[in-house]
């Protein structure tokens, strides 16, 4: 099969983004044994009509024949080679320190890209200086009229740290009927699809590399938002995500990387005051989710989310900064819903974004 990069549209895009005085933007795809997702959806990256660009492959130590078929099928894609599977923090901290650009482009090699898709966010943040990162609107690639889970329309968090987004809350994908089609502030950007500002990402240490993969994003927006920059999501920009979904039942390193990751960002960005009120509800609502996994059949869950809370401890114990050295100033965190978001999904039956925040 013969892979081509379709660029007829690239010749009439908006003429504001066809010089190279315009930002450079690096499209970084984290690639581990992905060749199915590389071989379908990379066409499309280098056809984004976005001119002042390079697309850049950092492969994790695949096994399958990635490194064979991006030589072959695009060999003006840039490889950086990475000596073992370091996950999507450290692997993507390794890659972007080789890489010299004004925007990084944290990209899924399960993503199917609109041509115009970097157009939009490009302009929003050079508009705005304090915009640290901002994502696409996520669809599902599978069915492209319902919002994807790893992102939506833009991540929000509740008061005990569990996370949600506009057109997803937990496991119910909502419709897109335009609804979320307003630029906005919101507490996290999603890593399948995530514009960074460079200098930002570089200045704050990139991604925590103790998490290895899930949640480290959100962890990195909240830093940024602490450091006195927003995050934003812009529909104008849309791409279609395969992902995970929900986490299927059985995948337990998933459970206790999710659980794990998320009680160590609450620990990191929070002020002493507000852990001494949050993390006992926190603790007991992780319990209530295991034991409901449990009596569901599915001890695997509940040994998971066990260990997560072990490990956490452990963190605390040997692992984290000391006090002197996480500065917690005065900043407004946007995208946060004050209150528990699996009390008004269980007990108040409200599924939808718009039953908790009003849509702007």
């Amino acid at each position: 099969m013969k892979y081509v990069c379709n660029n007829m549209m690239a010749d009439n895009f908006n003429t504001a983004y066809s010089n190279e005085n315009n930002p450079l933007v690096a499209v970084v795809i984290l690639n581990w044994n992905g060749k199915h997702f590389l071989e379908k959806y990379l066409s499309g990256v280098l056809a984004s009509t976005y001119q002042n660009k390079k697309i850049v492959v950092a492969d994790n130590a695949s096994t399958d024949d990635s490194i064979n078929f991006l030589k072959q099928h695009f060999p003006t894609v840039e490889i950086i080679f990475n000596k073992t599977n370091e996950g999507f923090a450290k692997g993507y901290n390794i890659a972007l320190k080789q890489i010299t650009a004004d925007y990084f482009v944290l990209l899924n090699s399960d993503v199917e890209v609109t041509p115009g898709w970097i157009e939009p966010i490009v302009d929003l943040m050079e508009k705005d200086k304090m915009i640290g990162a901002c994502q696409p609107k996520l669809l599902d690639e599978k069915n492209k009229k319902y919002f994807e889970y790893a992102g939506a329309c833009g991540g929000w968090i509740d008061t005990f740290g569990y996370p949600f987004a506009r057109g997803r809350v937990l496991e119910e994908m909502e419709e897109d009927k335009g609804q979320y089609d307003t630029a906005v502030p919101c507490f996290w950007a999603s890593g399948a699809a995530m514009f960074v500002r460079a200098s930002l990402f570089n200045s704050l240490g990139g991604l925590d590399e103790y998490f290895f993969a899930h949640q480290e994003e959100i962890d990195l927006c909240w830093r940024m938002q602490i450091a006195g920059y927003k995050i934003y999501a812009e529909p104008a920009s849309v791409v279609y995500h395969v992902g995970g979904g929900t986490l299927p039942k059985g995948n337990s390193k998933k459970t206790y990387l999710n659980f794990r990751n998320n009680l160590i960002m609450i620990y990191k960005n929070s002020t002493a005051a507000a852990l001494f009120l949050k993390m006992p509800i926190r603790f007991g609502l992780d319990a209530l989710a295991a034991y409901k996994g449990l009596f569901a059949g599915d001890g695997g869950y509940f040994i998971a989310i066990a260990k997560a809370h072990l490990h956490f401890a452990k963190w605390v114990l040997f692992h984290k900064k000391k006090p002197d050295e996480i500065k917690i100033k005065n900043f407004q965190l946007h995208g946060t819903y004050k209150g528990s978001m699996l009390w008004q999904y269980y007990f108040k039956n409200k599924k939808m974004f718009s039953d908790f925040i009003s849509v702007k």
